[in-house]
């Protein structure tokens, strides 16, 4: 029954995250590469709207300290931290490795949706650049958005300028390996993101 008095009042269930499509952007890579020749960047960010209370920044630095593990080289994971100028804050993983990348971004919202702080969580993001430019000039933006489960692209064109036209034709180009989100209004421009 409650389900009926949702319909007649209107109210949705909203979609629930799917934290394993995260694992689907190694199909996604592939694909951005042998048809748009764009490679990974070697950071993501994982996005969400700070909870006041001791609590919440103990989950967020225990996500951070299952992420302070060492490099196949040695090295500690490089992972950066960082707040938005409209009160967001980042947690900015690093890594070499396309794969291992994902990995992390799974362990920072994995741990901190098993500890009750799922609503907090936005979305993720993963920069893509263009073969033989820098790492760091993404060209392009995956962004995963949580509470929908559901994946858009985003293309800055410069300045705060969008360039749609190639937001829709790679919605085409990657609907087969990520699920894309159908409703575009949700499709929202990040200005000024952290993610190198």
């Amino acid at each position: 029954m409650p389900r009926i008095f949702d319909v007649i009042m209107g109210r949705t269930k909203p979609a629930q995250a799917n934290l394993d499509a995260l694992f689907g952007l190694a199909g996604a890579q592939i694909t951005l590469q042998a048809s748009e020749s764009l490679l990974p960047g070697q950071e993501a960010g994982v996005c969400y709207k700070p909870a006041a209370g001791k609590p919440f920044s103990e989950a967020a630095a225990e996500a951070e300290a299952l992420l302070d593990l060492p490099e196949e080289d040695g090295k500690k994971a490089a992972v950066r931290q960082e707040s938005d100028k409209y009160g967001y804050h980042w947690v900015l993983p690093g890594a070499a490795d396309f794969q291992v990348l994902v990995n992390r971004v799974h362990v920072i919202n994995s741990t901190l949706q098993d500890n009750g702080y799922g609503p907090q969580l936005l979305c993720s993001v993963f920069g893509f650049h263009k073969e033989g430019s820098a790492a760091e000039d993404s060209s392009l933006y995956l962004v995963y958005l949580y509470k929908r489960g559901s994946f858009y692209p985003f293309v800055p064109a410069g300045g705060e300028r969008r360039d749609v036209e190639s937001e829709l034709r790679l919605e085409q180009v990657l609907r087969d390996d990520i699920h894309i989100e159908p409703d575009k209004e949700r499709w929202m421009a990040l200005w000024g993101l952290p993610v190198r």
